[in-house]
């Protein structure tokens, strides 16, 4: 069938989008309605960690709509508190509040940090994020973003957000007042084109909350599950934060996502935070069938050897095309393109059959399936070397 053969002037027009109508996946491809394959670099944004429809998940969601999909979370059940379990066990942190998207997720590590304020603080609120940020699209979460694109939009925005600059210990410390209850960043900026807080910087962010009585909180719902090499991007600096949040590659594909919070942090009094999807069966039972292979420290050992092939392969063609710096931890990679083109290539290299994300316009960025092969880094770096030239 062709695009024009589906019903798409029903979809409400927020983004602009190629004509193909994706109708399967397997692995690192797609297929388009006209059987036209895609080698996938985006996997849904960092999401499908494991690549489309893989067998684990495929399985035990097959598994589990049998048995239990959604009794409630006003009742236990043993798909999330088995995954809950799993994930303090594998983390620093003691308690887990499942949601059904990062955004959701950040929007609750806010309201914890503010009512830790409340509860200890005496009323404090702010929250410093950083410039070029991306936390989500609630109101709340745009707000907390340090997205330029994001400062008109929505008027007005919610307030008690102050923006240091990344890796600056000074900017940070320069915004903190009696209203300062916590830091919030990501291990990695990926939105902003891939920028890494360096180990550094989080150790010193630590030891400068931990000082000032204020809460360290790690967005990781993209660097979390794997993307950076380790379990938790937090994990390369050796730091304990207080509060993470995780989603995307957590559910490999599937709409799941966690707060996790220290005991100490865990203030949330009953009616404070929920949701009627929260912690359902069906997406815990696939979190913990994904970190049942993202966990294995072979797993991990393996994305780290993929991320140096294929930063390594891109540095070459960066040399022999004439572009600019590689960047990145894990599977979570960007190029430098050196002028802002970043559009047109995408375009290109679609065209040829390859799905690549341009986050800023004069930068690629490279979040593939963890488990894809060389010879898959191979075949996408020929067609982006044609896309280039």
């Amino acid at each position: 069938m062709k695009a024009a053969d589906f019903p798409l002037n029903a979809l409400m027009e927020i983004t602009s989008r190629p004509p193909a109508v994706l109708v399967r996946g397997e692995g690192s491809y797609l297929w388009d309605s006209e059987g036209r394959r895609y080698l996938d670099y985006v996997q849904g944004w960092a999401v499908n960690c494991l690549g489309h429809c893989p067998k684990e998940v495929v399985n035990v969601l097959a598994k589990q709509a049998a048995t239990l999909i959604n009794p409630s979370p006003a009742y236990y059940n043993d798909a999330s508190a088995r995954f809950a379990q799993a994930l303090t066990a594998s983390s620093c942190f003691d308690r887990v509040f499942f949601a059904s998207s990062g955004a959701e997720a950040n929007e609750g590590a806010i309201k914890l940090a503010r009512k830790f304020g409340a509860k200890h603080r005496n009323g404090a609120y702010e929250i410093i994020t950083f410039q070029n940020s991306f936390h989500g699209r609630t109101l709340a979460t745009m707000s907390a973003s340090g997205k330029v694109a994001f400062e008109p939009l929505f008027e007005p925005k919610v307030p008690g957000f102050r923006k240091a600059i990344l890796n600056d210990m000074a900017s940070v410390k320069a915004l903190v007042s009696d209203k300062t209850v916590a830091v919030m960043l990501e291990p990695v900026q990926g939105e902003a084109g891939v920028l890494a807080a360096t180990d550094e910087f989080m150790q010193a962010l630590r030891e400068f909350t931990r000082e000032r009585g204020l809460l360290l909180i790690v967005d990781e719902v993209q660097t979390g599950f794997g993307r950076i090499g380790k379990l938790y991007g937090y994990q390369h600096s050796g730091i304990e934060p207080d509060i993470m949040t995780l989603g995307k590659g957590i559910g490999a594909g599937v709409p799941l996502a966690a707060l996790l919070a220290s005991e100490a942090a865990s203030c949330f009094e009953h009616g404070d935070q929920g949701g009627t999807y929260c912690g359902n069966p069906l997406m815990t039972a696939v979190g913990s069938a994904v970190l049942d292979v993202v966990g294995k420290p072979v797993f991990l050992a393996e994305v780290n050897a993929l991320g140096a092939y294929l930063s390594e392969k891109l540095l070459a063609l960066s040399k022999d095309v004439g572009l600019g710096a590689v960047r990145g931890r894990g599977l979570l990679v960007a190029l430098e393109l050196g002028k802002d083109i970043g559009g047109e290539v995408s375009n290109r290299a679609r065209d040829m059959g390859l799905l690549i994300n341009s986050p800023r316009p004069a930068t690629l960025r490279f979040m593939p399936a963890l488990n894809l092969t060389r010879s898959e880094i191979d075949e996408g770096l020929a067609i982006l070397r044609r896309a280039l030239v």
